[in-house]
């Protein structure tokens, strides 16, 4: 999602890089909470249903309420021009097929069908944020008749807002208990996240959509590159004390954590 957007003024670029920013943010979520929803459904099928529920939840509190947010702020200025007409047109056919593949998730008769519809909604929606940072944004920042910046004022679903959960709260996502040790094996059915290959821009805010997706009482194995202190600083300061961690190996070619939502 990497792009250069020229804007026709210091506002519209600064409005740019919120987007881009908040885009980063969904897409890396997204594909954590669907990451662990495929490990659970094939480790440990009966604790997959809280997790598509959680999944369900992320999607109409935070992916949903943002697509709607673009259609009432950036469609419409971008569908006014020629050029953007027919690519707007198909934008707001793929927000009803994002609608209708979180329906299919929450409705999906087994966790197995669920946890496919989920893989099929993180396609679509990283193919969808990418013709926006690289089409649709580029189009409307670079026009000297529309104010990017203008069109985004108070449009919170645009620009922000994962900071809060499920229920209002600050995201259960975050929180490590500062209670570390080692030498220990993670139970087989910890669903395991490896970031390993996951693009460094979206890293964190996939562990952070990982763990917002494990229930209480359960725990995620995460696989890092390094030793992961400042992530693990980050999830103390979003919500401190709700995970516990302990290292399950300390390198050198990979580092495993089990972190276990208290």
């Amino acid at each position: 999602m990497s792009t250069i957007t020229i804007a026709s003024d210091p506002e519209d670029a600064a409005a740019v890089e919120a987007v881009e920013a908040h885009h980063t943010h969904l897409a890396g979520e997204l594909a954590g909470r669907v990451s662990v929803l495929l490990d659970t459904a094939a480790r440990n099928p009966e604790d997959a249903a809280e997790v598509r529920t959680r999944l369900v939840a992320f999607c109409e509190r935070e992916l949903l309420p943002h697509a709607t947010a673009e259609e009432k702020a950036l469609y419409p200025a971008a569908h006014g021009t020629t050029e953007a007409r027919l690519l707007v047109d198909g934008m707001l056919a793929e927000h009803r097929r994002l609608a209708a593949l979180v329906a299919a998730v929450r409705t999906a008769p087994t966790v197995v069908h669920a946890a496919a519809e989920a893989r099929a909604l993180q396609v679509l929606f990283e193919e969808h944020l990418e013709k926006e940072n690289t089409l649709i944004l580029p189009l409307i920042a670079g026009s000297a008749e529309i104010s990017l910046a203008e069109l985004l004022a108070g449009m919170h679903e645009m620009l922000g807002g994962h900071e809060h959960g499920e229920d209002g709260e600050q995201a259960e996502a975050g929180g490590c208990g500062g209670h570390c040790a080692c030498g220990e094996t993670e139970e087989a059915a910890d669903p395991e996240l490896d970031v390993r290959e996951v693009p460094h821009a979206i890293r964190h805010a996939t562990v952070f959509g990982a763990l917002g997706a494990v229930p209480a009482g359960r725990a995620m194995v995460l696989v890092a590159p390094h030793d992961p202190k400042p992530l693990l600083a980050q999830i103390e300061s979003r919500n401190p004390g709700v995970f516990s961690v302990e290292y399950l190996e300390r390198g050198p070619e990979a580092w495993r954590l089990r972190l276990s939502h208290r």
